[in-house]
């Protein structure tokens, strides 16, 4: 049996959870065993009704498991996505990550491999400091973070980001390019994982 991945996310309108499939997809080409979580929303129902893409969304992923601690101590590494939100992370994820204060202190979450990735309504919409801050938390739990940097051409087509994949939220869907940026994320942080692995083994 391969790594176990669990790729945790949060996602109003699909383009991030279309990401987090794409990453899935190229973790299970690694040999990987996937999870993937939605986190919790915290959003009034009044407000996701008021957007039909939103809610649309909201139907079409109502049997996708959400997110739990334990995820996290069952996965050998993590991918975490989030659409920005003022060049930050999204509240509902945030709201996630603050509730691993009691496995960060227990330093579970060490050694962790991990990386970020993000979608956004422009071009210079805040992505790559939506995973700086990803990053920032990583650091904090002593995780192992690892980015897609350029280690393959996908990467530069899919818009050339080299913090984690990302998304412009020009179309409906994210692009093929982007798409295939985020199946080369996830068999890559699923590679990774599988060497840090076996070299402690």
């Amino acid at each position: 049996m391969g790594v176990k991945v669990a790729v945790i996310y949060y996602s109003s309108t699909g383009h991030v959870y279309q990401l987090a499939k794409a990453i899935e997809e190229g973790a299970i080409d690694a040999g990987a065993e996937v999870r993937v979580r939605k986190v919790a929303e915290l959003a009034p129902p009044s407000a996701v009704a008021s957007n039909p893409d939103w809610a649309e969304h909201a139907k079409a992923t109502e049997d996708v498991p959400e997110a739990t601690l334990e995820d996290l101590l069952w996965a050998d590494a993590y991918l975490f996505g989030s659409p920005t939100r003022y060049g930050n992370v999204a509240a509902q994820l945030k709201q996630f990550i603050d509730t691993t204060g009691g496995i960060w202190f227990e330093r579970k979450l060490v050694d962790k491999i991990v990386s970020g990735f993000t979608s956004s309504d422009e071009v210079h919409g805040g992505q790559e400091s939506t995973i700086l801050s990803l990053y920032n938390v990583f650091m904090h739990w002593g995780s192992i973070i690892v980015t897609p940097g350029y280690a393959d051409d996908v990467v530069s087509a899919g818009g050339g980001n080299p913090y984690g994949v990302s998304s412009i939220h020009v179309d409906k869907n994210p692009t093929k390019q982007e798409l295939a940026a985020a199946n080369f994320q996830g068999r890559r942080v699923a590679e990774k994982a599988a060497q840090f692995v076996a070299g402690r083994g």
